[in-house]
């Protein structure tokens, strides 16, 4: 399925907390639930959940203990997802989880899912990017 679609762009500030990821999860598939595919809008809602959820694990708030969520949809219909946080004390990276460990998975499903991922700093704030396209990498 592909939707043509203006650029367009959101916002969202959610809580320092887990309930940040539930918050971001449910704006996202609220704002773009009939503008992109369905199996696009849940890789891109799993992205976000754990952007956020490592933005809370592994990061301070911005102030106001908050986090940044940003998305946006190009005319091609690629989305991209920004979660922007106070920093950590190490850049993120995926790390190698054990069969049994019970975290430590988040950036190894943003690779698996996203086209494309990194990582900016401006200041003290940093952001976590993820682009993804028409093309689902869905792990369903």
């Amino acid at each position: 399925m592909t939707t043509a679609v203006a650029e367009r762009s959101w916002q969202a500030v959610v809580p320092h907390h887990a309930r940040g990821a539930r918050a971001a999860r449910h704006q996202l598939t609220t704002e773009l639930t009939g503008t992109v595919p369905d199996e696009l809008l849940a890789d891109v809602v799993a992205v976000a959940g754990e952007l956020v959820v490592n933005a809370v694990r592994h990061a301070r708030p911005l102030p106001g203990g908050v986090i940044k969520v940003a998305w946006d949809v190009s005319p091609a219909g690629v989305v991209g997802v920004r979660v922007t946080d106070g920093g950590g004390r190490a850049r993120p990276n995926p790390r190698r989880a054990g069969p049994t460990a019970l975290d430590g998975r988040g950036l190894q499903i943003v690779s698996a899912l996203a086209d494309r991922w990194g990582v900016e700093h401006e200041g003290a704030d940093q952001s976590v990017w993820a682009e993804l396209g028409e093309h689902s990498h869905s792990l369903a």
